[in-house]
């Protein structure tokens, strides 16, 4: 309680840093998303990091006891993960999307989106009313106060002109067609809570220059520049991102900062990306000390050079996510944050000299030269600001990873326990070992799922 009161207070304090910014709508949005962080804030997320590894256990002792598990009611479905096999083998999805709502395991377990609502069907890619969006477009349906399960009528491209920000209670779902959200500005989840994005392609995300932008039916405010992140999440709550590709923003792809909490990022892939993700943005900010997240199931592909993810203060919980190769390093942090790395596949570069190992007592925190990138090492952390008799206190546990090319996982901090137990050798198997990753991620990003068949 008294860890609670602080983060509440520290959170107030912070609000008056960048109150100048806000008016007194959004302070008070910002008071209630700060209230609702600390709700869903678990004094025990030990206790949620090994509930999430039993799930991963007992999807995979059904799906090798016998076939007709592994293919589901559709006959081919190879649904191998808890989050996909609560869903993806219905050949009826279309007709029941809510289930998707009851699928999300990890610390956003209790995300909902927008299920208690009516479905909003987005019938026009167009985004050119900033102040009073048209009906029909996505942007109108984000600012909408009722709880919302939106979909779309057809395969769309959208450019958003400025970024897209949610209220409360939605759900973005774009199975059954291919949504992108291209060529402009992205998403910002700000000052709310239960959000989820599902199944749609993100890229190609450039900063847009404010202005007076509606961000509900009855408010619109004034907002600077974007920082051209993908995803943004600020200052929010039950956070559930899944299935969807992400590739080429100016800045991050997925940031989660101030304060955000009880968020699984699950079944994404990336590709083709310098800061990939970033939990916590500042060092001297102890308000993210609530930040507890769950990165599951997700594969970084492709040109991923670093932060996948780079943690201040908080919780995360890095589970059985494909590791394909990395230009500097995968997984880093500052402001001793606590990182539970179990059962991924960690597989350095195949470039030639790009396996320098540095000295481990410190770390550089500048990104080097795009000529000097070569110097990446075969170590999967970094740790930024703090000398090796600081950093060997802070918790960063390795269980059941799978480590390819050269690839090792310095550990430091005490051995991860459930509770006040410590990890036992039978605790290890409830999550699957990372050899088990290419199964369990097979389907990662957005996929093309058809009405009346498995997805």
């Amino acid at each position: 309680l008294s860890l609670l009161l602080f983060l509440f207070i520290v959170g107030s304090s912070a609000g008056d840093e960048y109150g100048a910014q806000l008016d007194e709508y959004m302070k008070s949005r910002a008071e209630e998303a700060r209230r609702e962080s600390l709700k869903a804030y678990k004094d025990n997320p030990e206790d949620v990091a090994e509930q999430f590894n039993q799930l991963v256990s007992d999807s995979l002792i059904g799906a090798n006891s016998t076939r007709r598990d592994l293919r589901g009611v559709g006959g081919g479905c190879r649904a191998t993960n808890p989050i996909d096999r609560c869903w993806r083998c219905d050949n009826d999805w279309a007709k029941n999307r809510k289930k998707l709502a009851d699928c999300v395991r990890g610390f956003g377990h209790d995300t909902t989106g927008g299920k208690n609502g009516r479905y909003y069907l987005v019938t026009d890619p167009s985004d050119n009313d900033m102040a009073n969006p048209k009906p029909g477009t996505l942007r109108h349906a984000v600012i909408q106060k009722e709880p919302l399960w939106i979909i779309f009528a057809h395969s769309m491209i959208i450019r958003l002109n400025q970024e897209l920000i949610f209220t409360s209670h939605k759900t973005i779902d774009g199975r059954g067609v291919q949504v992108h959200i291209a060529n402009g500005a992205g998403l910002t989840i700000q000052f709310v809570t239960n959000v989820i994005i599902h199944n749609i392609w993100i890229h190609n995300i450039a900063p847009a220059g404010g202005g007076m932008i509606r961000d509900s039916i009855d408010h619109i405010g004034l907002r600077t520049m974007s920082d051209g992140d993908a995803i943004s999440i600020y200052g929010s709550s039950r956070v559930w991102i899944d299935h969807v590709s992400l590739s080429k923003a100016y800045d991050g792809l997925i940031d989660a900062i101030q304060g955000s909490t009880a968020i699984t990022i699950s079944n994404c892939k990336f590709n083709h990306h310098n800061d990939v993700m970033l939990l916590g943005a500042h060092d001297d900010n102890p308000g993210d000390a609530i930040m507890q997240v769950t990165v599951a199931f997700n594969r970084f592909g492709i040109g991923c050079i670093q932060r996948m993810p780079r943690v201040r203060w908080g919780f995360v919980h890095v589970v059985n996510n494909d590791y394909q190769h990395w230009e500097l390093y995968a997984i880093g942090g500052s402001a001793h944050p606590t990182i539970i790395s179990q059962g991924n596949r960690y597989r350095a570069s195949d470039y030639r000299y790009t396996k320098e190992v540095r000295n481990p007592n410190y770390s550089l925190s500048p990104l080097p030269p795009k000529s000097h990138r070569k110097t990446q090492n075969l170590q999967v952390t970094k740790r930024d600001y703090a000398p090796k008799s600081e950093w060997s206190k802070w918790k960063w546990r390795s269980e059941g990873d799978f480590f390819m090319n050269g690839a090792f996982f310095t550990q430091s901090g005490s051995p991860f326990s459930v509770g006040t137990k410590p990890l036992t050798k039978r605790n290890v198997i409830k999550y699957k070992p990372g050899t088990y990753v290419g199964r369990l991620t097979r389907n990662a990003g957005a996929m093309k799922c058809r009405k009346g068949s498995y997805c």
